[in-house]
């Protein structure tokens, strides 16, 4: 079975009788309830479930400092992309104020809509700057790239770091696809994979990711299909329309006994290269040893190149999971397939490229031609439909 990065699967859930006495604690000292995001709430527990492992928490400044100049943690373990929590300086100065001066070390109670599910214990808080961190993590600093947006109009100036406890799990969508890091594993071990090859997607399926897909099958022992649930950026595919034609396209053409779908609830960042490692680390955490880096991975408009990320990789060859890189591949009238452009000598003039801009265009409107691009069961999940597209962040 394939080890967790780090060497250890991360479990911060709250254990019987654990969460009795964390709450017990906060109710005899002085603490501050900090009401979270769904994003940042999902973050906890990925954190807690595993996901994220090797942290057992949110990273703090010098961590953060660590990983934009080494894309490495303190014990040299591989890491890109941080995992942080940021605070606005009033509730900063709030849980100051509710510890009785002295934050670090005390404990905070973390809610979400007004559900108390997890407790953080404080390890470090202050500001960190942001021009820093988005040239650090995003390569830019430019107000058009959406991570970058969201961290200067959506995020606070503090970090707050310390080690989670996870009380209760949040209520989600799609929780029967949903699958947690320990649960892939032991359904890889009952199926007998030694070999497992990660897809990540945001989209929904077209014959090119089949191809990739099936492609990258024939060398392990099956296939964990993985998209991302929650938020994206608008013209992104909305999450139920993802995970219906992910249903339609492996119930009618993949086997039963080497692929599984399951789905990550993870706010994408649009990182690019270093957002793309991390993806691989999350599902070597889910217990995959090979990893599908396609076109462009993570990435937004123009801001990476078409094959940084797959050039990225090479810099950690310690990282543990194998990477599989794929690049041109389109279908060939011709050739009446999928193909790349190793193995097809035919015009270009016979070339249709997975375009997703030409895609979403045929979708929107409803007569587009899709053959060659789509399988039809898939198509008719999508055709018709008013809700395939995110509209507002």
């Amino acid at each position: 079975m394939q080890q967790p990065h780090g060497g250890t699967l991360i479990n911060r859930v709250a254990k019987e009788g654990e969460g009795r006495a964390i709450l017990k604690e906060l109710s005899e000292k002085g603490f501050y309830r900090l009401e979270l995001s769904r994003e940042q709430a999902v973050d906890v527990e990925n954190i807690a479930f595993g996901v994220h492992s090797p942290l057992t928490g949110f990273m703090g400044r010098r961590e953060v400092e660590g990983v934009i100049a080494n894309a490495r943690l303190g014990d040299d373990t591989p890491w890109t992309l941080p995992i942080v929590l940021w605070i606005s300086r009033a509730d900063l100065a709030q849980a100051v104020e509710a510890s009785g001066g002295s934050l670090l070390g005390s404990p905070l109670l973390l809610s979400y809509q007004e559900n108390n599910f997890a407790a953080l214990r404080v390890s470090d808080a202050g500001e960190f700057d942001k021009a820093t961190y988005a040239k650090g993590v995003f390569g830019t600093t430019e107000m058009e790239h959406p991570g970058v947006r969201r961290l200067y109009e959506e995020e606070g100036e503090v970090l707050l770091a310390g080690e989670i406890t996870l009380l209760k799990e949040l209520d989600a969508p799609f929780r029967r696809y949903k699958l947690r890091p320990l649960e892939t594993r032991l359904l890889f071990q009952e199926w007998g994979w030694k070999t497992v090859v990660g897809f990540q997607t945001r989209n929904v399926p077209h014959l090119g990711h089949e191809y990739v897909q099936k492609t990258a099958l024939t060398f392990v022992d099956g296939i964990l299909v993985n998209p991302v649930l929650g938020r994206k950026k608008p013209g992104d595919f909305r999450d139920e329309v993802i995970i219906e034609a992910y249903q339609e396209l492996l119930s009618h053409y993949y086997l039963r006994d080497n692929s599984v779908l399951a789905a990550l609830e993870y706010e994408m960042r649009y990182a690019g290269p270093r957002e793309a490692v991390h993806h691989a680390i999350m599902r070597k955490n889910f217990g995959c040893t090979h990893f599908v880096v396609g076109r462009d991975h993570a990435g937004v408009g123009d801001y990476y190149g078409m094959y940084e990320a797959q050039e990225y990789f090479k810099q950690f060859p310690d990282l543990g999971i194998t990477p599989l890189p794929f690049k041109s591949f389109f279908y060939c009238r011709r050739c009446g397939g999928v193909v790349n452009d190793r193995i097809c000598p035919h015009d270009p003039k016979e070339q249709v490229n997975f375009s997703g801009s030409r895609i979403r265009a045929a979708l929107q409107d409803g007569n587009g031609d899709l053959d060659g691009l789509m399988r039809p069961e898939v198509v008719k999940v999508l055709q018709g439909r008013s809700d395939l597209f995110v509209e507002k962040e």
